[in-house]
């Protein structure tokens, strides 16, 4: 439910942050973005047994004990920490999968405490053959004189794809160090370049030859154990045509030249990101305190824009939707904007925070002064525009006694109907309340909320020719007569069922 009054900027922004605990909201999400994330982003507890913070990344936390007693059962008792941290996860990572697009990916972040759970976990889920890679970052820049063994100075990104065949990766856009390495000597009006190794180690039979340089040196051949990369009679090609480097003086090896106008606009991604490149821990503190300086003792470990953005960079296109259950400090949120408003993209997305103390005063906050802009004077830092709007988990479609709760509004029990027969979001809002509520694969789908199915209202359900499910609390009509209108009829809240 939106909360307009804690709702920041234009009032139907399709930006969201949720409050409340991310296993219900995202079953509560699921029949409006089932099939709809392009990219999935998250920072779960760590499980390193820490509580000296108020965001405690421990299975002990109140929150996780009560949902393993309300799930797991008694036995939870007998569990260990890894066991609790598992249980806590798989449900979660089972929903976020189904949130997924086909050609959408997942990227986790953890350390060594849980990695290897968390892998066989994702193996088991997601698949194997989906698993992409395990990104290192270099998330510290100076080593801890208090570790006692080693000073770690990486966390994992693991990232698994919905469909690793059909998932396809950005480039890394190229950085200024990257540029300048082309210079233009020579004036070649194709640009800039830079020289390239006419020599490798690759065996290549036409390869073996010796050049003249136009100094008149003779080069006998390639060094030793290598090859040149190109036959003579390419390389006399390319020198006609000004592709070739031979130095100030022309006694130098040639060089290719490599063009940057020809060069892809950005590179392969490695799975190490340094902090140079993505920021470290130190950095994201800076970051979120500079925004938020009362954040500091909340969060002590937040992540830094950069990184987030890396993923973005890698895994959107410009309109696509973002999702992250763990949104905590709110970088993701801020990421997606900041993206936005370098590139003009239209990104969404959706974060949900469990914790009241943390969801309002910090990630409502850091948002709302970043849209908004914040600081003071010649540091005053401009806001990114946009908006999102603040939701709150209602109460579930179901009494205790198994009705439906009164005053249940018809489209959040239409949402959740359409998605539960056919596993897809509803498509839109067809009318003000119902009851055609759309069609999936040539079959529509009707709902009444009050009242029985009689003729008149089978009468009205022509308008679709194909097969129809009739939705309401009672039927007055016969077998026979459903039969004949290619329709079934089911009965509210009885034939209700969860995905």
């Amino acid at each position: 439910h939106c909360d307009k009054d804690l709702s920041v900027g234009d009032g139907d922004a399709a930006n969201l942050l949720v409050e409340g605990d991310n296993l219900a909201a995202l079953k509560a999400l699921l029949p409006f973005y089932a099939g709809s994330v392009k990219c999935i982003y998250i920072d779960p507890p760590y499980n390193t047994g820490n509580e000296g913070w108020i965001y405690n990344d421990n299975v002990r936390a109140p929150e996780i004990v009560r949902w393993l007693g309300e799930t797991v059962g008694r036995e939870a008792e007998d569990l260990s920490r890894h066991d609790k941290w598992l249980c806590m996860m798989y449900p979660r990572l089972v929903l976020l999968r189904q949130m997924l697009r086909e050609d959408g990916a997942i990227f986790i972040s953890i350390d060594d405490n849980e990695v290897h759970h968390l892998r066989a976990l994702c193996d088991e889920i997601f698949g194997s053959r989906n698993f992409v890679a395990n990104i290192i970052w270099q998330k510290n820049y100076a080593p801890k004189g208090s570790a006692r063994h080693f000073s770690e100075s990486h966390d994992h990104i693991l990232i698994y794809a919905k469909d690793a065949i059909i998932w396809e990766r950005n480039l890394v856009p190229r950085s200024d160090k990257q540029d300048k390495l082309y210079k233009n000597p020579d004036k070649d009006p194709r640009g800039l370049w830079r020289p390239n190794n006419l020599a490798a180690r690759n065996s290549y039979s036409l390869g073996t030859y010796a050049i003249t340089t136009p100094s008149g040196r003779v080069i006998e051949g390639p060094p030793k154990g290598s090859y040149w990369r190109v036959s003579k009679q390419k390389l006399e090609q390319m020198d006609k045509d000004g592709r070739i480097w031979w130095g100030h003086d022309g006694k130098n090896v040639p060089a290719p030249k490599i063009y940057l106008s020809e060069v892809q606009q950005g590179v392969v991604p490695f799975t190490i990101w340094p902090y140079d490149e993505v920021g470290h821990t130190q950095e994201a503190k800076k970051e979120l305190i500079s925004i938020l300086p009362d954040a500091e003792s909340v969060f002590i470990t937040p992540k830094p824009t950069r990184l987030i953005k890396r993923i973005l960079q890698l895994a959107t296109d410009k309109d696509s939707l973002v999702l992250d259950s763990f949104i905590g400090s709110g970088t993701t949120g801020q990421a997606v904007l900041s993206l936005n408003a370098e590139d003009g993209g239209t990104r969404r997305f959706i974060g949900v925070e469990m914790e009241p103390r943390i969801a309002r005063p910090v990630t409502r906050e850091r948002l709302k002064r970043v849209i908004e802009g914040y600081g003071e004077g010649d540091k005053r830092v401009a806001g990114l525009g946009g908006g999102f709007r603040f939701c709150t988990l209602g109460e579930s479609l179901l009494a205790p006694d198994g009705q439906l709760r009164a005053g249940m509004e018809f489209w959040d029990v239409a949402h959740f109907l359409f998605f539960s027969e056919t596993g897809r979001p509803l498509p839109q809002k067809l009318s003000a309340n119902g009851p055609f509520l759309g069609a999936c694969e040539n079959t529509g789908y009707f709902l009444w909320l009050d009242g029985a199915l009689d003729a008149a209202r089978l009468a009205a359900t022509k308008e679709h020719r194909g097969p129809k499910v009739l939705w309401a609390p009672s039927c007055r009509l016969s077998r026979a007569r459903l039969d004949k209108a290619n329709a079934v009829f089911k009965q509210l809240p009885y034939e209700m069922r969860l995905r």
